[in-house]
C-alpha cells in the first residue's frame, strides 16, 4: 500500500501541460509524479531533467538507455522502476527477446560486447557502495565516447533518485507497467511486492 497516495492530475493547473505529455506518450501519468506534485516545482524540475537525460539527439539509443535504467534499478531493488523501464524499452524499440534476456545479458546473443560493458557499468555505478573500478571504466571507454558515458551515467543518476523515491513511498504500479512486468520480467524474478495498488 502506498505511503503517500497519488494526487489527481488536476490538482495543480500549472502541471496540466506536463501531465498531458505523459498521457499522450505513455497513456497515463506515472504515480511517482502524482505523489511528487505535492511540490509542483519539484515535478517541473524533474521533468526538465528527464528531458535532458533522454534527449533524442544523444549518442546512446533511447531504448538502450531504458535498459541501462533497468539494470541500475535492479541494483537498487526498485521493482516499480524495473516495470517502468520495461514499458519504456519496448516503446523505444527494444525487442521482447532482448528485454526478457536482460538478466542474462553477459551471455546473451541479444547483447553486443559494448552493451554488456555498459550494463556492467550501470550495475556497478548503481551499487552501494559504488563498484565502478578503473578496469571497468577502461573497458567502457573502449566502446563508448566520453559523451555517451555521460549520457549513461545521467540515466543511472536519474534512476538513483527515482529508485529511492518509489521504494520509500511504495508507489503503486499503474496497469500497463504491471502487466508488462508480469508478462516479460517474472522469469527473471520480478515481483510487484509493495508496489501493488
Amino acid at each position: 500500500m502506498s505511503r503517500l497516495s497519488p494526487l489527481p492530475t488536476d490538482q495543480h493547473a500549472e502541471l496540466a501541460e506536463r501531465f498531458a505529455f505523459f498521457e499522450k506518450t505513455l497513456g497515463f501519468v506515472p504515480n511517482s509524479l502524482l505523489t511528487m506534485q505535492r511540490k509542483p516545482k519539484l515535478v517541473d524540475a524533474f521533468i526538465q531533467f528527464s528531458a535532458a537525460v533522454y534527449d533524442p539527439d544523444g549518442e546512446v539509443d533511447l531504448g538502450f538507455k531504458r535498459l541501462v535504467a533497468h539494470v541500475a534499478s535492479s541494483a537498487a531493488g526498485c521493482q516499480y522502476c524495473k516495470a517502468h523501464t520495461a514499458v519504456s524499452a519496448k516503446r523505444h524499440g527494444i525487442p521482447v527477446e532482448k528485454l526478457e534476456d536482460i538478466w542474462n545479458y553477459r551471455n546473451s546473443e541479444h547483447y553486443s560486447e559494448a552493451e554488456r560493458v555498459a550494463l556492467d557499468f550501470a550495475l556497478a555505478a548503481a551499487s552501494q557502495p559504488n563498484d565502478v573500478t578503473d578496469q571497468l571504466f577502461d573497458a567502457l571507454r573502449r566502446y563508448w565516447s566520453e559523451e555517451a558515458v555521460v549520457e549513461m551515467l545521467s540515466v543511472i543518476g536519474l534512476f538513483g533518485f527515482f529508485n529511492r523515491w518509489n521504494d520509500s513511498l511504495a508507489t503503486p504500479l499503474e496497469a500497463e507497467p504491471l502487466q508488462t512486468a508480469q508478462t516479460h520480467l517474472t522469469q527473471g524474478g520480478w515481483q510487484a511486492g509493495k508496489h501493488m495498488s
